[in-house]
């Protein structure tokens, strides 16, 4: 797979993150249209009524702030998900739900953990961490990139905010470094000149021939081809009439 094949834009890049937008948008304008909350379907750790907040609670927000503040992290997050890590992203996503869902479920405090914040730092983490294990120099840089934007976010998979669910942090971070870890994606291959093979011979490079030892450029004059030499061979035919040849 080459690199241009293997970074092609698809419509996951702008489908994935609009779903994602949408569909916790539209969870919200239910919950105040219809006047209901939906907090309840959150993860309520260790009991078995909370187990369904593992799959629902990343669609369920508590206020417009608390939404937008996981919208553009979220959009940003999974459309870069889509594009470097097309062949994984529905693997990621899946186990970064459910994963992080299951430990915020295991170590979290007697409370409703809500948002989509889990799965914020499930991307975070596993877009970093990936990036940095794959030693490709384009995820790399992704991976700096996000480090630089959403670095700030580490402080808060510990205790140190009150009404903020550190323990879904702590949680989607674990995810994405196990995910980083566990899952493979297959890396573009990189096209190499002749000059970087390792059975290359500097003696048989044609360019390099116009230099000589101390760099200086030697103007080759075109070879002018040879003329072949032509060779005339006479057979001789005995003519049986002629009396002069028996």
């Amino acid at each position: 797979m080459t690199e241009g094949n293997y970074f092609k834009f698809s419509n996951s890049v702008i489908v994935l993150p609009l779903l994602a937008v949408l569909s916790i948008w539209t969870v919200y304008w239910f919950e105040i249209k219809f006047q209901v909350n939906f907090n309840d379907y959150g993860v309520y750790p260790r009991t078995l009524k909370g187990l369904r907040g593992i799959v629902l609670s990343p669609f369920i927000h508590a206020s417009v702030e608390h939404l937008y503040n996981n919208t553009i992290p979220l959009a940003i997050l999974t459309a870069s998900l889509a594009f470097f890590y097309r062949n994984i992203v529905f693997k990621v996503l899946l186990l970064g739900i459910l994963l992080s869902g299951l430990i915020t479920w295991l170590i979290g405090r007697p409370s409703y953990h809500i948002g989509a914040s889990g799965v914020i730092y499930v991307l975070v983490s596993f877009i970093f961490f990936k990036g940095i294990l794959s030693k490709y120099y384009r995820l790399v840089a992704l991976s700096l990139i996000v480090v630089f934007i959403y670095g700030s976010l580490l402080w808060y998979i510990f205790p140190v905010k009150d009404g903020i669910s550190w323990e879904g942090h702590l949680g989607g971070f674990a995810t994405g470094l196990l995910l980083a870890f566990t899952l493979r994606a297959p890396l573009p291959i990189l096209k190499k000149y002749d000059w970087e093979k390792e059975d290359y011979n500097e003696e048989e490079d044609e360019f390099l021939k116009h230099f000589d030892e101390n760099g200086n450029f030697i103007e080759s004059r075109p070879v002018e081809p040879k003329e072949e030499e032509i060779k005339i061979t006479y057979h001789y035919k005995k003519n049986p009439e002629d009396p002069g040849l028996n």
